[in-house]
């Protein structure tokens, strides 16, 4: 896994265009004064709760004893959840439960861009190619600096469209971002389903 690909995998999974629609409506409240303020305040929490994961996720395992095809398997059928989510949204959820006032961490941080399912996926992808965590110190550093970069990346993205909300709303549409939705599900599948395919031929070989 490459950072371009574990990059797409985190935005894929951080689902910026479905966010849209919720950060608007938690977003109601707020002053238009500090509406990006209050934007790029929850973006960076949540950016620091996903290097928090990238960084301990791999003694979190150990702790735990989850094996790396375990977690691949786990993985693929968590990001097949999520995919169906994404094609097929129930009406509701948690936007719903969008408190009065200006938001602060819950829900616009935690959980719609470092929600569960981008916490695990850091969690899979830090775990995928144990050959790039050795034990001394030059190679650790070098392997955190890429998985980062790839986390980074994938947030900088979301944060830029999310950013971008209102243009894009009044732009494409509220059909459109729909569409771009579904097409985003629809490529999670399949990587989802060669995840479980992988931890399953994994097992079977031991």
């Amino acid at each position: 896994m490459t950072i371009f690909s574990a990059a797409m995998l985190l935005f894929i999974v951080m689902d910026p265009f479905g966010n849209i629609p919720l950060f608007m409506t938690a977003m109601s409240h707020v002053k238009p004064e500090r509406y990006k303020r209050v934007i790029v305040r929850e973006l960076l929490i949540a950016l620091g709760v996903l290097v928090a994961f990238l960084f301990l996720g791999r003694y979190l395992l150990r702790l735990l004893q989850i094996s790396e095809t375990a977690l691949t398997a786990a993985g693929g059928t968590v990001l097949l959840l999520i995919a169906i989510k994404m094609i097929f949204p129930r009406s509701g959820g948690l936007s719903e439960d969008t408190p009065d006032g200006e938001p602060f961490i819950v829900p616009l941080a935690i959980p719609y861009v470092a929600g569960p399912s981008a916490m695990a996926s850091v969690l899979l992808i830090m775990t995928r190619e144990p050959a790039r965590w050795p034990e001394w110190l030059g190679a650790v550093v070098l392997a955190w600096l890429e998985w980062l970069g790839a986390v980074v990346l994938a947030w900088l993205v979301s944060g830029a469209i999310i950013c971008a909300s209102g243009p894009l709303v009044r732009m494409l549409g509220k059909k459109a971002l729909t569409a771009i939705e579904r097409l985003m599900g629809m490529v999670l599948v399949a990587v989802a389903i060669q995840m479980l395919m992988s931890g399953v031929a994994q097992f079977m070989g031991q």
